[in-house]
């Protein structure tokens, strides 16, 4: 392939293309970080102890929220290349499969987290040096954790619709109903956490309350939508009529997808205990961590949606059987990530100091977490690689190789480091957490050498 300026950055018609699929993701994930957010800002002008109760808790659903995405994406690599090929009858299966693997890991994370919560919450309460009360911060924490449990089922029901639907190249109407689920949100907080309108006070458990609210909304909508428009989308005609997955697609699906929902979920698991580690400096820095991972995640929209659009194109090429098309748009959409991550880095590093400062807490966290962001900015072209990377080998259905690539090198290697750097040196927290972003290093070079081999270039629709 002869590198030219056009075949590193595509011409009109393919970034039209990207536009058209990752735009959406882009508002869509956008409105999601913005309101988690206004959530936290909200939260915080109540007090610490709820805003570090509400985090704690978020730390703990984001494992239940990418082990759906895990649960989903198994199939969704089907989905995409089976509608790449036209195949309707086997796109209505893989809707059905996912069906399946969202209401078990909504049974399963819904009981430990209802049973274990009182465990699973006192991991991040080791001490009180930040002047919070660590008892009162457990019980908000509780308080949040037991209300939002309502939203697990309405979550994993829009991931599989919206999930679908992206899949499909239909990414507007997931933008539309985040959207909506944003207003409600955001109304929702204003009403019933600061108890305007005739409404009560809730605080924290208002904050659920919105968030359920949202979650229901957004499900709905999707749902209705995917439904009325079987014509658009005809893998959701007939979707209830039977349970059925043919088994050997069940085998193919399981053989393929279970290693993403492992990788996920332990990948989460990873970032939870990269948070406990960090959390062993005291609640200042939970709540830091807590801050600076929401700007962070806000920030980093554009690379995450240009990373479903790997997924998408390439799943999509790889179906119709247009390998060398792939190895083209790889490159491409590989480019566009990284320029991107450069103009959005800077931007993040240069308002590093400004978002703290909306938080209503102590100047020893605002500074902590303007440092964790900085950071962050630091290494958002080096994720955006790696991010890029794990989106086209899963595209091909290697997901024995993401599992390692993601959720073993960072379980296996990012929390053993960060947890001996946080117990056995005396190193500032924002130093180790810039070491333990630069293990990424070894993700890039793996990455490197796996998409030069083209190992990717699998087309799943083939079922013996």
């Amino acid at each position: 392939m002869k590198y030219t300026l056009k075949s590193v950055f595509g011409d009109k018609a393919f970034n039209k293309l990207v536009i058209a699929i990752a735009l959406p993701i882009v508002i869509q994930n956008g409105i999601t970080n913005f309101v988690s957010l206004l959530d936290n800002i909200m939260i915080g002008q109540v007090g610490i102890e709820e805003m570090n109760g509400v985090s704690i808790i978020n730390q703990l659903m984001f494992v239940f929220n990418l082990c759906i995405f895990g649960a989903v994406s198994g199939a969704g690599i089907f989905t995409a290349q089976f509608y790449g090929r036209k195949d309707v009858d086997n796109m209505r299966y893989t809707v059905r499969y996912k069906l399946y693997s969202a209401v078990f890991a909504v049974i399963l994370f819904g009981c430990i987290l209802y049973f274990l919560h009182e465990p699973l919450i006192s991991l991040y309460i080791t001490s009180d040096e930040s002047g919070t009360d660590p008892v009162v911060t457990a019980l908000r924490a509780k308080e949040y954790l037991m209300i939002s449990l309502l939203q697990l089922p309405f979550f994993a029901l829009s991931q599989v619709y919206a999930g679908t639907l992206r899949e499909t190249n239909e990414t507007k109407m997931p933008m539309l109903a985040s959207l909506a689920a944003f207003v409600c949100n955001f109304l929702g907080n204003l009403v019933l956490i600061f108890g305007l309108l005739g409404f009560p006070k809730l605080g924290v458990k208002g904050a659920a309350i919105a968030t359920v609210i949202a979650r229901i909304v957004e499900c709905a909508i999707l749902i209705l939508y995917s439904h009325v428009k079987t014509e658009k989308h005809p893998a959701f005609k007939g979707l209830y009529k039977s349970l059925k997955v043919p088994s050997s697609l069940t085998k193919v699906i399981t053989k393929k997808g279970m290693p993403i929902l492992i990788n996920e979920t332990l990948w989460a698991v990873g970032v939870a205990l990269l948070a406990q580690c960090y959390s062993l400096r005291g609640l200042a820095v939970v709540n830091a961590y807590s801050i600076a991972s929401t700007i962070n995640n806000l920030f980093s929209v554009v690379l995450l949606a240009i990373g479903n659009a790997v997924a998408i194109i390439l799943g999509n090429y790889l179906g119709a059987g247009r390998t060398e098309e792939a190895v083209v748009a790889n490159v491409r959409l590989v480019s566009i990530s990284v320029a991107s991550s450069v103009i959005i880095g800077i931007l993040l590093a240069s308002v590093s100091w400004l978002f703290p400062k909306f938080y209503n807490t102590t100047e020893e966290i605002r500074s902590l977490a303007t440092s964790f962001i900085f950071i962050f900015a630091a290494f958002m072209p080096v994720n955006s690689y790696i991010n890029c990377t794990y989106f086209t080998l899963r595209s091909g259905g290697k997901t024995i190789i993401t599992f390692l690539f993601d959720s073993v090198f960072e379980c296996c290697l990012a929390v053993p480091t960060a947890f001996l750097l946080v117990k056995f040196t005396a190193l500032s927290t924002p130093v180790i957490y810039a070491i333990v972003l630069s293990l990424w290093f070894v993700k890039v070079v793996a990455g490197i050498i796996l998409i030069k081999k083209r190992i990717w270039l699998n087309d799943l629709t083939k079922i013996g």
